[in-house]
């Protein structure tokens, strides 16, 4: 059997007993993320360099590459730090059962054999409030958690009290995790105390459940928002702030992953707290997610390559780096339809 190098940022970190091998899934290691009051002199001295952003993030694709053993280890580090997800109007409880089949055995045992990573799981399966009972009892017996979204989502403009309603019962029925939906317009027209106390409530709402923070950044206009969201989403007590819904007409780029998780070290260096960064929409392929696992590892550091501190929102992508790892195994490449999620 051949096993990957030792690399210390890449190795995925199991937990073993006799009978049972189960990936390091996100039981917390720092405190949590609580709510500190709100800084205004703090959110507006906050600015975004959208040009050299942009630059930093162009030069990225180029200069971190990784191959054979240790790009199978970056990848089975991926797989580890994703949140598969489905969240169409035609989900059934069939559908979900097969995705949570897909969450507990990412990869064809064969080929994790080869690779030495049995029992690799995803980070978490995420769906809609109304799956979340199914998600529960198919993952039942395992170390995978539930992520609902619940908020309104995913334009999260149905009346407040509904919406915190729909965590209350989301946690209620088992989820551990809770992926909320900020009202765009407090960003959009400067109203951070509106999006701050609007955050308090809901982090209050989900009671141990974690928070995570959606920003819908194709739709905050600039990166500064961006940047001020990010960070008024932290003073109110976010675990993680993520990217977007996936619904929007642009979801997860590079310069957006730069500039929140730039807010992140900022809050970080100030704080001394780390919270969590999920990139969601749009990244659907291995080389993509090699890419922003080498972003987070150079600007935030390798504590961060742990599920309880950084997510991929997936679902197609996991296809793509089963493909990859079936060819780093056999060297040829399957089907794609051999590899269907759902």
């Amino acid at each position: 059997m051949t096993r990957f190098p030792s690399v210390e940022e890449t190795a995925l970190q199991t937990t073993k007993t006799p009978d049972v091998t189960t990936s390091h899934l996100p039981q917390v290691h720092e405190p949590r993320n609580s709510v500190m009051p709100l800084d205004l002199d703090w959110v507006a001295s906050v600015q975004a360099n959208t040009s050299a952003i942009e630059r930093r993030a162009a030069t990225l694709p180029g200069r971190r590459s990784v191959k054979k053993d240790f790009q199978a280890a970056w990848l089975c580090k991926a797989i580890s730090l994703m949140d598969l997800t489905t969240l169409s109007g035609d989900d059934s409880e069939g559908r979900v059962r097969r995705l949570c089949a897909k969450a507990r055995q990412p990869v064809a045992q064969d080929i994790l054999e080869k690779l030495g990573m049995e029992g690799l799981t995803t980070g978490a399966v995420c769906v809609y409030h109304d799956m979340v009972e199914t998600a529960v009892d198919a993952l039942r017996g395992t170390n995978i958690p539930v992520a609902a979204v619940s908020t309104g989502f995913p334009a999260g403009l149905s009346p407040f009290h509904l919406r915190i309603q729909e965590i209350r019962e989301s946690v209620a029925a088992g989820a551990k995790e809770i992926d909320i939906v900020i009202s765009r317009r407090h960003a959009l027209t400067g109203n951070w105390q509106a999006l701050y106390d609007e955050m308090v409530e809901m982090r209050e709402a989900c009671g141990e459940a974690h928070v995570k923070a959606i920003l819908a950044t194709g739709e905050l206009g600039t990166l500064r928002n961006v940047a001020r969201a990010s960070l008024v989403c932290m003073m109110a007590g976010a675990d993680f702030i993520k990217t977007s819904t996936g619904k929007e007409p642009v979801n997860a780029t590079l310069p957006v992953t730069l500039t929140m998780i730039r807010a992140i070290r900022d809050y970080q260096d100030r704080t001394g707290i780390k919270v969590g960064y999920k990139p969601a929409g749009g990244i659907s392929k291995a080389k993509d997610a090699i890419v922003y696992l080498a972003m987070i590892k150079d600007e935030l550091g390798d504590r961060w390559l742990q599920p309880d501190l950084f997510r991929f929102g997936a679902s197609s992508l996991l296809g793509d780096i089963e493909r990859q790892l079936e060819h780093h195994v056999t060297g040829s490449y399957s089907a794609q339809w051999r590899h269907a999620i759902g």
